[in-house]
């Protein structure tokens, strides 16, 4: 009874387990194909869903159905025009028959090797063909000018292609080299790039030089204006002055001619007065001039005489 048990149980496990490896499930994001001692057979199953195969002597290789992304290495490329670059591209690429990518590429890691081969080879042919104006631009356009400053510099050579040209001549020249691989490159586009590091510095020093007779240029312009300012500051301070005095001097004249005309008139007016102002003025000082050390000379003629001589 026990034998018979154990029996049962092995026979039912083994059922069950030929029952699961018969059955696989493919869910939205993946594509398989049947293989019996490492041949494919049968169609390839791309539909999400329950598929069957034969137990132990088939296997199913899986093979994912989304985009793929292909990352290219950093390139040291020459132009047309003999312009060393460093180039860096990226890539997106899917799996559209995976029977034929099994037997051309078997799994993914050799199809990334494919694909350097043949994407870096295409980047530089086309590379090698166009000149740097094409690399780096994708249109013909006149240079926005935002500054005064910028008025004068140099119009923009005219492109043939383009870039965004190129990277479709690369696109579809590496599709072409794909067809029999079962893969298919949707897109294709130059990430970076960049000057060697010779080319580069002479870049840079091209546009310090540039910047430098930019600031050159303000800085001449701002002396220019400084020396106006300056200018013009001198010429309004002098005349400034040069009214300011005159106009003093007016005063001045209206008011002598006023004291003037107010003396004459006292003078005319009463005399004595004035005599007696004299006299008074003389004595004041008199008193601030002498002590009892003090020795005057006095001439005959002078006006202190004739006041001494009157009290006398």
């Amino acid at each position: 009874m026990n034998n018979r048990l154990i029996t049962y149980l092995v026979v039912g496990a083994l059922l069950l387990f030929s029952i699961n490896d018969t059955v696989f499930i493919l869910d939205e994001t993946q594509q398989a194909i049947v293989t019996q001692f490492g041949k494919p057979v049968g169609e390839q199953r791309t539909n999400p869903g329950m598929n069957f195969k034969v137990p132990f002597i088939q296997k199913v290789q899986f093979f994912d159905k989304r985009y793929l992304e292909w990352d290219g290495d950093k390139n040291q490329v020459p132009t047309k025009d003999k312009k060393f670059i460093f180039v860096d591209t990226y890539a997106r690429w899917q799996i559209t028959n995976p029977l034929q990518f099994f037997i051309r590429l078997r799994d993914e890691r050799s199809a990334q090797s494919r694909l350097d081969d043949i994407l870096d080879g295409e980047t530089r042919n086309a590379i090698a063909s166009h000149d740097l104006l094409d690399l780096v631009r994708s249109s013909n356009r006149d240079p926005e000018v935002t500054e005064d400053f910028m008025e004068d510099i140099e119009i923009l050579e005219d492109i043939e292609v383009g870039r965004a040209a190129i990277e479709k001549i690369v696109l579809e020249k590496a599709n072409q080299r794909c067809l029999d691989l079962g893969v298919r490159i949707l897109d294709f586009r130059f990430k970076r790039m960049n000057y060697v590091d010779e080319v580069r510095d002479r870049v840079y020093d091209r546009m310090i030089s540039e910047r430098n007779r930019i600031a050159d240029q303000f800085r001449s312009e701002g002396q220019g204006e400084a020396r106006v300012i300056e200018g013009n500051k001198e010429r309004d301070l002098a005349q400034i002055q040069s009214e300011a005095f005159q106009k003093a001097e007016e005063i001045r004249g209206r008011a002598d001619a006023e004291a003037s005309e107010i003396y004459a008139e006292v003078y005319n007016r009463n005399r004595q007065s004035i005599d007696l102002y004299r006299f008074l003025r003389s004595m004041e000082a008199f008193e601030k001039s002498l002590d009892e050390n003090t020795s005057l000379i006095i001439s005959s003629d002078s006006e202190l005489f004739r006041y001494f001589k009157r009290l006398n």
